[in-house]
């Protein structure tokens, strides 16, 4: 999801350097951070962990944003400041209980602070099993549910993504008024990310004067979907709605053109956005329409240039998002002068909303040296202006309805746009 641009403070950089941090720093709860410390006199180089799904069910949209997280570290540390920049990534293997071990490991390594989870039933649990007891900042570039934003996490928890309140309202809107639905079923992913998106788009579905028929859950990873299908299809609905992830949603679809019409509308989400989709399931999937957030940040080019010059690829969903959480974390890092969680939170509104000279992708190097030296930026950034309101979430989103296009150059074809806020 994209949101609305407005400028705010960010910093961006991250690397693979070699510099050890002590890891007893990083828990830290003495105020701010002390005030700015000149890049010159800093110690310890700025640690961000990246916590992705390198493996399981998420994996193939989890490397590209790990990719993407990681991106700034590359810029940062090829630019000669007198600051490193140490980066750790660690796999959840899409798996809540992997993900704890995985941020056990960052945090006894002293990261302070961690770009992700990507999926919210890993953000969930390693939020409140490690992130918040540990008082270590999380920011998550694609962990959507609604149940992110009430958690009681003492302000360690963010995103870059927003939630799928939102989105849910999205899907319902294109399914009654732009293809003029009035029956609709769910099918999605047992975990919280698809009970919270399912549970959004049937409020929004039904207060719009739509019927949902059904609503059907399943496990990641079966052998065969066609049970969970017939049981959502049994009412013959005008459309279906599918919230899962690619590996999963290889087999639902092989399932549903064995058995059911190609005719009939699919919507899918972000989760289901893989170029590969098409010729793995063995179909075009010509009836299948999605809903993702649309990077439209102010400098989402300079990103798309950047990301392509580095990975010989063009980026995907949640990467433009993915780059802006770890950079506003080491802006927050560099604003406190140390590597503490409590200061790196108390110092990410600071660095993030807006006041402050505008600096973005395009000069992230000097956006560095200015927070080293005291002055207050304005991160204008890929995926937005990110600006975080009182639950560390994001407000304006702008999304893309899109439709694969196997024979195109990134898989996709962008079907329209739609500019959403939370007062919608």
């Amino acid at each position: 999801m994209t949101q609305k641009v407005r400028r705010r403070r960010v910093l961006q950089g991250i690397g693979a350097a070699g510099v050890a941090s002590i890891a007893g720093c990083t828990t830290s709860d003495e105020g701010d951070g002390g005030g700015t410390v000149d890049l010159e006199d800093r110690s310890t180089a700025v640690k961000l962990g990246v916590l992705m799904p390198e493996t399981g069910d998420l994996a193939e949209l989890g490397q590209p944003i790990r990719d993407a997280a990681l991106l700034p570290a590359k810029q940062l540390n090829a630019a000669d400041l007198p600051v490193d920049f140490d980066t750790q990534v660690e796999d959840t293997q899409t798996n809540p209980t992997a993900g704890v071990s995985a941020a056990n490991a960052l945090v006894n390594q002293g990261y302070p602070m961690v770009t992700g989870p990507a999926s919210s039933g890993v953000n969930m649990q390693v939020s409140r099993e490690v992130l918040i007891p540990s008082q270590i900042v999380g920011c998550s570039p694609s962990s959507t549910s609604p149940s992110v934003t009430d958690l009681d996490d003492n302000d360690y928890v963010f995103r870059t993504a927003p939630s799928d309140a939102l989105q849910g309202q999205v899907l319902a809107q294109v399914a009654r008024e732009r293809r003029d639905a009035s029956t609709a079923a769910t099918m999605f992913v047992n975990n919280s990310y698809g009970q919270s998106l399912s549970e959004s788009f049937v409020s929004a579905f039904e207060n719009n004067g739509g019927t949902v028929q059904n609503q059907v859950s399943f496990e990641k990873e079966q052998p065969s979907y066609t049970s969970r299908l017939n049981n959502a299809l049994s009412n013959d609905p005008d459309i279906l709605l599918v919230i899962g992830y690619p590996a999963s949603g290889v087999q639902i679809f092989r399932d549903y053109y064995s058995d059911f019409s190609a005719d009939r509308t699919i919507m899918v989400t972000d989760g289901l956005q893989s170029a590969d989709m098409p010729s793995q399931v063995g179909n075009d999937m010509a009836n299948v329409i999605g809903s993702a957030p649309l990077a439209s940040g102010p400098q989402v080019d300079t990103f798309n240039t950047l990301y392509q010059d580095e990975y010989d690829s063009s980026p995907g969903v949640f990467n433009a998002q993915a780059y802006d959480a770890s950079a506003v974390m080491i802006l927050a890092n560099v604003a406190a002068g140390e590597n503490s969680g409590t200061a790196v939170k108390n110092n990410l509104r600071k660095v993030a909303n807006p006041d402050g000279e505008t600096v973005g992708p395009d000069n992230l190097a000097e956006a560095v040296e200015m927070v080293g030296n005291g002055t207050a930026v304005n991160y204008a950034g890929a995926s937005s202006s990110v600006n975080f309101d009182d639950n560390g979430d994001m407000a304006a989103v702008s999304y893309e309805v899109w439709q694969f296009a196997p024979d195109s150059d990134n898989g996709f074809e962008q079907l329209t746009t739609v500019d959403f806020s939370a007062n919608n």
